[in-house]
């Protein structure tokens, strides 16, 4: 369900129907139906599973360490993290770039950009502990 999604520019409208389907999916697995009146918190108690939210985060996170640690002229790290600021978006495109939103991560998670460099303890600070 996850496959790229370190790639992903997401919307509040896109984290909420992966949201809903994960949930649609940890409940057919429990054996309830939305009429069982169960909550979502106990269910994710019960199958042991992270907000798929923050899953996408640490994803992202986990990627952006990747890149941080490839050597300045490798290409994926110049078509990541170099990017031209004139260029016109196309119509539908995201307004917030991969960049943008990896920055945001790190500051709503209080973490430094430079632990990156040193694998595990990157590892250590992205890590989302399953309940």
């Amino acid at each position: 369900m996850l496959y790229g999604a370190e790639c992903w520019l997401t919307k509040r409208r896109h984290v909420q129907q992966l949201s809903v389907a994960e949930m649609r999916m940890l409940r057919w697995f429990c054996g309830h139906t939305r009429r069982d009146r169960v909550r979502n918190e106990v269910i994710r108690d019960r199958v042991g599973v992270a907000p798929i939210e923050e899953k996408l985060t640490q994803h992202r996170l986990r990627w952006f360490g990747h890149v941080q640690r490839k050597p300045p002229e490798a290409p994926v790290r110049i078509g990541v993290l170099e990017r031209v600021d004139n260029i016109k978006r196309g119509r539908g495109r995201l307004k917030l770039t991969w960049d943008e939103l990896v920055k945001r991560d790190l500051k709503d998670w209080n973490i430094s950009k430079e632990i990156a460099l040193d694998r595990s303890a990157w590892r250590l600070a992205i890590n989302v502990p399953e309940p």
